[in-house]
């Protein structure tokens, strides 16, 4: 399980250090292999290919006549691209996908469990302040959160 909150610097190239202590996990779910993709909130997905290959085929068996799903499919499919943990830890983020995600510079890195977000700092700042704030987004909990205990 990948956890926690890490501030991260993209060097010149575009290329990303993955803090050490996710590197072993990483290399014992996917060797050197990772993707990265596109999500919503102009961020970055990056996953180890054997956990990025389960999100695939179950994106790729959704329905294609159903609008949503198509667009699941362009968007996180579409974007995926396989990038490979080189000898330091780094990743070499591609260009358009840093563009879409607006990442320069400071990058935070976000576990969630199977997979990582990648942030812009800035981005992550304010969007963390609008979910602290008392009433969030306003959205409800769904029924599954309303009994969580945390």
């Amino acid at each position: 399980m990948f956890r926690g909150v890490t501030n991260v610097t993209l060097d010149a190239k575009g290329r990303l250090a993955v803090p050490t202590r996710y590197r072993e996990r990483l290399l014992e779910r996917g060797g050197n292999n990772l993707v990265v993709t596109v999500d919503s909130g102009h961020i970055l997905l990056l996953y180890p290919l054997p956990e990025w290959e389960q999100v695939e085929a179950k994106l790729n068996s959704l329905p294609t006549t159903n609008a949503r799903a198509r667009q699941l499919q362009r968007l996180l499919v579409g974007h995926a691209t396989e990038v490979e943990l080189d000898g330091a830890g780094r990743v070499l983020l591609p260009t358009p996908l840093r563009e879409f995600a607006a990442l320069d510079k400071r990058v935070v890195l976000i576990g969630q469990g199977n997979k990582f977000e990648l942030w812009d700092d800035a981005r992550w700042a304010a969007q963390r302040e609008q979910w602290l704030k008392p009433d969030g987004d306003g959205t409800p909990l769904i029924a599954e959160l309303e009994s969580l205990n945390y």
